[in-house]
């Protein structure tokens, strides 16, 4: 049912940073669009909450094939396809609003995406794995418009670093965010600086649950977020 993006860049040949996403309209977090508050709140626990078998069946097979894949860099093409197969089948199972369901809340790992050099940037490129080894891909969603990204890496595998983005989400209709990032802090040993401009990206929330969120991007990457359970990001 819901989720934003997660792209950011390095500085090897200094990457530009992206956050999963494309470009509908404008239509602002307003009281009404957003209104988590009054309308998504009342929502009980029965009706956010998709427990039967074919879909918990679904989520379970969803997760193995994507869990422990560096983000999908490891897969072939074919398990590309088979992931695909089966976000299209949870896909039948979203909501009708995703973007106001209050499960969108919470600190997500990225677990996957079809482009798997999309979350990260050129810290995740053919190039950057060979100097940065990436440890976490963490988004923090934060009521009510607040939207945190994180990739932590180590640097020859020895040197810890992270670079980090933090945006403003925007409703665009019933399905589709924007998130507007400032610029990036880039954080390496002792050193903390930012680089670059701000960045925006788009995203349509295509399923959501207490478990995970799908979201495909402007550019049709598929995105595998799954929630992170007792403990902060500190992003």
């Amino acid at each position: 049912m819901a989720a934003c993006s997660l792209t950011l860049s390095s500085s090897l040949p200094q990457p530009k940073p992206s956050f999963f996403g494309s470009k509908p309209s404008h239509l602002s977090l307003h009281s009404t669009s957003f209104a988590l508050k009054s309308q998504c709140f009342r929502v009980s626990s029965s009706s956010v909450s998709i427990s039967s078998r074919p879909v918990d069946d679904l989520v379970a097979s969803l997760l193995s094939k994507v869990i422990q894949t560096d983000g999908g860099v490891s897969l072939t093409t074919k398990q590309h396809q088979e992931v695909a197969q089966v976000a299209n089948e949870l896909n039948k199972y979203c909501v009708d609003e995703p973007v106001k369901c209050p499960l969108i809340f919470g600190d997500w790992d990225v677990v996957y995406c079809s482009n798997p050099t999309s979350p990260g940037g050129g810290y995740r490129s053919a190039l950057g794995r060979l100097f940065f080894k990436t440890k976490d891909m963490v988004q923090a969603v934060e009521a009510p418009d607040s939207v945190r990204n994180k990739v932590s890496f180590s640097v020859f595998g020895f040197l810890n670093g992270e670079v980090s983005l933090k945006g403003k989400l925007k409703v665009l209709d019933h399905q589709w965010i924007q998130v507007i990032f400032e610029p990036p802090e880039l954080r390496v040993g002792a050193m903390d600086f930012r680089y670059g401009g701000e960045s925006e990206v788009k995203l349509q929330i295509t399923y959501i649950d207490e478990k995970i969120r799908l979201g495909k991007g402007s550019r049709g990457s598929l995105f595998v977020f799954q929630r992170r359970h007792g403990g902060s990001t500190n992003v």
